[in-house]
């Protein structure tokens, strides 16, 4: 299904959804040299829409856009705004939210370094991004054959365009393998995360995750960790192998995109169910983004 809104806002324009384009030699189209955000605003319980986490995502659009040399000429502040304008324009109080920064025309090359710095938001209608039926029952996925990058190949903090073809070709893979998801490893041959997905393990009542060392910190990924400890979970950040997938009583991925999604099935081993780890901690998020959980915060109030 394609998207589609009213209007997308391009440095500080709202423009009409067909008349927003960018030049064929824009830089970063050739390169990847870019970054981006994905957020999602809720309808929420008492009316209107409320953008979740939205400081969280406008700092670390701005913290990659600092460690990719790109200088941004918005705020932090007029950032949000400007992402609650979109959804104000566009009438969505539920919706995602597509921040983007990139080069635009002037100079080519590798060492090109004074073309101009743009940055567009756009939104749109975007469901579960695994699929309603895998929120429910859980997903299948495969462990790649793609390895995630080394942690001194790239900027791993940083939310990089160029980043994601490596996610790309192991999502084609897992897909025509039949899974609907890929596991990434490590250099080292320790799991990392999925391709646009943090991942938990529950074994015995204990949750473990990988660590922020060469995976994006996600901004879920750390609500998911809060939930846990607030629910009294031990939860530990360390590196362990696939074979942890094997023998898990559960497993679930967070993202903005994929929320919180089981795994049922992990390299045609069977892990089962949702289990109650999984379903509390999906339970309290999507009654936090919808403004039902007190101490889940912040979140802002779009309209």
């Amino acid at each position: 299904m394609g998207i589609e809104s009213r209007y997308i806002w391009m440095d500080g324009q709202m423009v009409p959804f067909s008349d927003a384009k960018v030049h064929v030699l824009a830089h970063t189209l050739h390169y990847g040299l870019g970054v981006f955000e994905g957020i999602r605003s809720y309808q929420q319980a008492n009316g209107g829409g409320g953008v979740f986490k939205l400081d969280e995502h406008v700092r670390r659009l701005s913290d990659s856009a600092k460690m990719c040399r790109m200088e941004l000429r918005w705020s932090r502040e007029e950032i949000k705004a400007a992402c609650v304008e979109t959804l104000v324009a566009n009438e969505m109080p539920e919706a995602y939210i597509r921040p983007i920064v990139y080069f635009g025309t002037g100079k080519m090359g590798l060492g090109a370094r004074d073309n101009p710095v743009h940055l567009s938001i756009a939104v749109w209608n975007w469901g579960r991004y695994l699929g309603e039926q895998g929120i429910r029952e859980g997903i299948r996925v495969q462990t790649s054959t793609f390895t995630r990058h080394h942690v001194n190949s790239n900027l791993q903090r940083a939310k990089v365009i160029g980043h994601y073809v490596n996610s790309i070709l192991a999502r084609y893979e897992a897909n025509d393998n039949g899974y609907d998801e890929a596991i990434m490893l490590d250099g080292s041959g320790y799991v990392a995360e999925g391709t646009g997905e943090n991942l938990f393990v529950a074994r015995d009542g204990v949750v473990k995750t990988p660590p922020v060392v060469n995976i994006l910190g996600g901004i879920t990924r750390r609500t998911a960790i809060d939930i846990l400890k607030h629910e009294g979970v031990p939860v530990h950040e360390m590196h362990f192998g696939r074979d942890a997938l094997y023998v898990a009583d559960e497993v679930f991925l967070t993202g903005t995109a994929a929320e919180v999604t089981p795994v049922r099935e992990v390299d045609r081993r069977s892990v089962g169910k949702p289990g109650p780890i999984t379903q509390r901690v999906q339970d309290i998020y999507q009654r936090g983004v919808r403004g039902e959980v007190d101490w889940l915060r912040p979140y802002i109030t779009a309209f």
